[in-house]
Protein backbone atom coordinates (compact mmCIF):
# COMPACT_ATOMS: atom_id res chain seq x y z
CA UNK A 1 0.00 0.00 0.00
CA UNK A 2 2.52 2.35 0.75
CA UNK A 3 4.26 1.43 -2.33
CA UNK A 4 1.07 2.45 -3.86
CA UNK A 5 0.76 5.40 -2.21
CA UNK A 6 4.63 6.66 -3.33
CA UNK A 7 4.35 5.98 -6.68
CA UNK A 8 0.57 7.88 -7.20
CA UNK A 9 2.76 10.65 -5.56
CA UNK A 10 5.68 10.55 -7.19
CA UNK A 11 3.22 10.61 -10.95
CA UNK A 12 1.17 13.70 -9.81
CA UNK A 13 4.30 15.90 -8.57
CA UNK A 14 5.99 14.99 -11.99
CA UNK A 15 2.68 15.90 -14.20
CA UNK A 16 2.88 19.18 -11.89
CA UNK A 17 6.30 19.81 -12.40
CA UNK A 18 5.78 19.21 -16.73
CA UNK A 19 2.80 21.51 -16.50
CA UNK A 20 4.54 24.43 -14.77
CA UNK A 21 7.42 23.74 -17.20
CA UNK A 22 4.84 24.32 -20.14
CA UNK A 23 2.99 27.44 -18.07
CA UNK A 24 6.77 28.83 -18.29
CA UNK A 25 7.53 28.24 -22.09
CA UNK A 26 4.35 29.70 -23.59
CA UNK A 27 3.95 32.88 -20.61
CA UNK A 28 5.41 35.52 -22.99
CA UNK A 29 7.89 38.12 -20.78
CA UNK A 30 6.44 40.84 -19.06
CA UNK A 31 8.93 43.37 -19.78
CA UNK A 32 11.62 43.99 -23.09
CA UNK A 33 14.68 44.66 -20.78
CA UNK A 34 17.06 46.54 -21.26
CA UNK A 35 20.39 46.26 -22.21
CA UNK A 36 23.91 48.08 -21.05
CA UNK A 37 24.52 50.07 -24.12
CA UNK A 38 20.70 50.95 -23.70
CA UNK A 39 21.56 52.45 -20.17
CA UNK A 40 24.45 54.21 -21.15
CA UNK A 41 22.84 55.96 -24.01
CA UNK A 42 22.78 59.85 -23.46
CA UNK A 43 21.13 62.66 -25.13
CA UNK A 44 23.77 65.07 -26.07
CA UNK A 45 22.97 67.93 -23.86
CA UNK A 46 24.79 70.89 -22.18
CA UNK A 47 23.48 69.97 -18.63
CA UNK A 48 24.33 72.73 -15.72
CA UNK A 49 23.59 73.13 -11.70
CA UNK A 50 22.81 76.26 -10.61
CA UNK A 51 26.14 76.17 -8.37
CA UNK A 52 28.45 76.06 -11.77
CA UNK A 53 26.16 78.63 -13.03
CA UNK A 54 26.51 80.97 -10.03
CA UNK A 55 30.64 79.68 -10.41
CA UNK A 56 30.32 81.28 -13.87
CA UNK A 57 29.03 84.32 -12.32
CA UNK A 58 31.74 85.02 -9.64
CA UNK A 59 33.57 88.20 -10.08
CA UNK A 60 30.45 89.66 -12.05
CA UNK A 61 28.76 93.02 -10.71
CA UNK A 62 24.98 92.85 -9.97
CA UNK A 63 23.16 92.06 -13.05
CA UNK A 64 19.25 91.97 -14.02
CA UNK A 65 17.66 88.28 -14.88
CA UNK A 66 14.76 87.42 -15.89
CA UNK A 67 12.41 84.22 -15.21
CA UNK A 68 9.85 83.30 -17.33
CA UNK A 69 6.32 81.63 -14.88
CA UNK A 70 4.37 79.11 -15.97
CA UNK A 71 6.25 75.86 -15.71
CA UNK A 72 10.00 77.61 -14.87
CA UNK A 73 9.65 78.99 -11.54
CA UNK A 74 5.53 77.94 -10.82
CA UNK A 75 4.01 74.52 -11.69
CA UNK A 76 0.43 76.62 -12.23
CA UNK A 77 -1.24 73.53 -14.17
CA UNK A 78 -3.75 73.36 -11.30
CA UNK A 79 -5.08 76.94 -12.74
CA UNK A 80 -4.63 76.31 -16.32
CA UNK A 81 -6.63 73.04 -15.51
CA UNK A 82 -9.56 75.08 -13.82
CA UNK A 83 -9.64 77.31 -16.51
CA UNK A 84 -9.92 74.76 -19.06
CA UNK A 85 -12.58 72.72 -17.29
CA UNK A 86 -14.82 75.79 -16.44
CA UNK A 87 -14.45 77.88 -20.03
CA UNK A 88 -14.04 75.29 -22.74
CA UNK A 89 -13.52 72.15 -21.67
CA UNK A 90 -13.07 70.65 -25.26
CA UNK A 91 -10.74 73.03 -26.65
CA UNK A 92 -7.89 75.43 -26.08
CA UNK A 93 -10.39 78.53 -26.47
CA UNK A 94 -10.17 79.40 -22.44
CA UNK A 95 -6.30 81.27 -23.04
CA UNK A 96 -7.89 83.56 -25.27
CA UNK A 97 -10.85 84.37 -22.97
CA UNK A 98 -10.26 87.44 -20.99
CA UNK A 99 -12.31 86.17 -17.57
CA UNK A 100 -10.04 82.90 -17.51
CA UNK A 101 -6.87 85.46 -17.25
CA UNK A 102 -8.63 87.74 -14.67
CA UNK A 103 -8.60 84.67 -12.40
CA UNK A 104 -5.27 83.25 -12.78
CA UNK A 105 -3.64 86.24 -12.75
CA UNK A 106 -5.67 87.36 -9.91
CA UNK A 107 -5.74 84.50 -6.93
CA UNK A 108 -5.19 81.09 -9.02
CA UNK A 109 -1.81 81.15 -8.29
CA UNK A 110 -2.30 80.53 -4.97
CA UNK A 111 -2.80 76.70 -6.34
CA UNK A 112 0.62 77.01 -8.00
CA UNK A 113 3.39 75.04 -6.67
CA UNK A 114 6.67 77.30 -6.13
CA UNK A 115 9.62 74.72 -8.13
CA UNK A 116 12.37 74.04 -5.67
CA UNK A 117 15.01 74.78 -8.86
CA UNK A 118 13.29 78.25 -8.75
CA UNK A 119 14.07 78.34 -5.34
CA UNK A 120 17.59 77.59 -5.50
CA UNK A 121 18.14 80.18 -8.60
CA UNK A 122 16.16 82.88 -7.25
CA UNK A 123 18.34 82.66 -3.79
CA UNK A 124 21.89 82.60 -5.20
CA UNK A 125 20.99 85.67 -7.45
CA UNK A 126 19.39 87.62 -4.53
CA UNK A 127 22.87 86.53 -2.68
CA UNK A 128 24.75 87.88 -5.21
CA UNK A 129 22.49 91.86 -5.45
CA UNK A 130 21.06 91.04 -9.41
CA UNK A 131 17.29 92.26 -9.90
CA UNK A 132 14.95 90.32 -10.45
CA UNK A 133 12.53 90.46 -13.48
CA UNK A 134 9.74 88.24 -14.38
CA UNK A 135 8.40 88.37 -17.92
CA UNK A 136 5.38 85.64 -18.73
CA UNK A 137 3.68 85.00 -21.85
CA UNK A 138 0.12 85.95 -20.25
CA UNK A 139 -2.43 88.11 -21.00
CA UNK A 140 -2.32 91.20 -18.95
CA UNK A 141 -5.29 92.17 -16.72
CA UNK A 142 -6.80 95.57 -15.18
CA UNK A 143 -5.36 94.48 -11.63
CA UNK A 144 -2.76 91.12 -10.71
CA UNK A 145 -1.38 89.26 -7.52
CA UNK A 146 0.80 87.28 -9.69
CA UNK A 147 4.15 90.22 -7.91
CA UNK A 148 3.05 89.30 -4.88
CA UNK A 149 2.42 85.71 -5.10
CA UNK A 150 6.01 85.89 -6.37
CA UNK A 151 7.63 87.85 -4.06
CA UNK A 152 5.85 86.13 -1.07
CA UNK A 153 6.71 82.40 -2.12
CA UNK A 154 10.58 83.37 -3.29
CA UNK A 155 11.18 85.50 -0.28
CA UNK A 156 12.28 88.58 -3.03
CA UNK A 157 13.41 91.47 -1.11
CA UNK A 158 11.81 94.42 -2.13
CA UNK A 159 15.49 95.45 -3.45
CA UNK A 160 15.47 92.74 -5.96
CA UNK A 161 11.92 92.59 -6.83
CA UNK A 162 10.56 94.21 -10.24
CA UNK A 163 6.42 94.12 -11.34
CA UNK A 164 5.54 91.00 -13.27
CA UNK A 165 5.49 91.88 -16.90
CA UNK A 166 2.17 90.36 -19.17
CA UNK A 167 3.81 90.49 -22.67
CA UNK A 168 0.69 87.97 -23.92
CA UNK A 169 1.16 86.17 -26.98
CA UNK A 170 -1.23 88.44 -29.18
CA UNK A 171 0.79 90.09 -32.35
CA UNK A 172 1.39 93.53 -31.95
CA UNK A 173 2.31 93.38 -28.35
CA UNK A 174 5.50 94.27 -26.78
CA UNK A 175 7.57 90.42 -27.05
CA UNK A 176 9.32 89.12 -24.71
CA UNK A 177 12.83 89.64 -26.59
CA UNK A 178 11.52 93.22 -26.85
CA UNK A 179 11.27 93.17 -22.86
CA UNK A 180 14.59 91.62 -22.09
CA UNK A 181 16.44 94.31 -24.73
CA UNK A 182 14.58 97.14 -22.77
CA UNK A 183 14.94 96.19 -19.03
CA UNK A 184 18.62 95.33 -20.18
CA UNK A 185 18.51 91.51 -18.68
CA UNK A 186 21.74 89.32 -19.13
CA UNK A 187 19.98 86.29 -18.50
CA UNK A 188 16.91 84.51 -19.10
CA UNK A 189 15.53 81.49 -17.49
CA UNK A 190 12.54 79.42 -18.95
CA UNK A 191 10.87 75.71 -19.97
CA UNK A 192 9.82 76.75 -23.64
CA UNK A 193 11.93 76.89 -27.11
CA UNK A 194 10.32 80.62 -26.93
CA UNK A 195 11.55 81.49 -24.28
CA UNK A 196 15.24 80.31 -25.47
CA UNK A 197 14.49 81.60 -28.89
CA UNK A 198 13.75 84.92 -27.31
CA UNK A 199 16.90 84.90 -25.23
CA UNK A 200 18.95 84.47 -28.57
CA UNK A 201 17.25 87.22 -30.40
CA UNK A 202 18.16 89.40 -27.78
CA UNK A 203 21.87 88.36 -27.59
CA UNK A 204 21.69 87.29 -23.98
CA UNK A 205 21.98 84.02 -22.39
CA UNK A 206 19.37 81.68 -22.47
CA UNK A 207 19.06 78.82 -19.85
CA UNK A 208 16.42 75.85 -20.08
CA UNK A 209 14.80 74.92 -16.96
CA UNK A 210 12.97 71.45 -17.64
CA UNK A 211 9.05 71.68 -17.87
CA UNK A 212 7.46 68.58 -15.37
CA UNK A 213 6.23 65.81 -17.29
CA UNK A 214 3.02 65.99 -15.43
CA UNK A 215 2.27 69.84 -16.92
CA UNK A 216 -0.85 70.86 -18.56
CA UNK A 217 0.41 72.22 -21.51
CA UNK A 218 1.74 69.57 -24.16
CA UNK A 219 3.71 68.74 -25.58
CA UNK A 220 6.82 68.28 -23.84
CA UNK A 221 9.93 70.18 -25.58
CA UNK A 222 12.58 68.92 -26.00
CA UNK A 223 15.56 70.28 -23.90
CA UNK A 224 18.84 71.13 -25.36
CA UNK A 225 17.48 71.45 -28.89
CA UNK A 226 19.35 74.81 -29.45
CA UNK A 227 22.61 73.49 -28.10
CA UNK A 228 21.22 76.04 -24.79
CA UNK A 229 22.31 75.01 -21.35
CA UNK A 230 19.92 72.72 -19.46
CA UNK A 231 19.78 72.91 -15.92
CA UNK A 232 19.57 69.39 -14.02
CA UNK A 233 16.99 68.25 -11.87
CA UNK A 234 14.96 71.21 -12.59
CA UNK A 235 11.47 69.49 -13.00
CA UNK A 236 10.14 70.26 -9.80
Amino acid sequence: MHKLTRALGALFLGLALSHTAVAKESTPPLYSGINVAQLAAQAPVHWVSVAQIENSLLGRPPIAVGFDIDDTVLFSSPGFYRGKKMFSPDSNAYLKNPAFWEKMNNGWDEFSIPKEVARALIDMHVRRGDSIWFITGRSQTKTETVSKTLQDDFHIPASNMNPVIFAGDNPGQNTKTNWLVDKKIRIFYGDSDGDITAARDAGIRGIRVLRASNSTYRPLPSAGKFGEEVIVNSEY
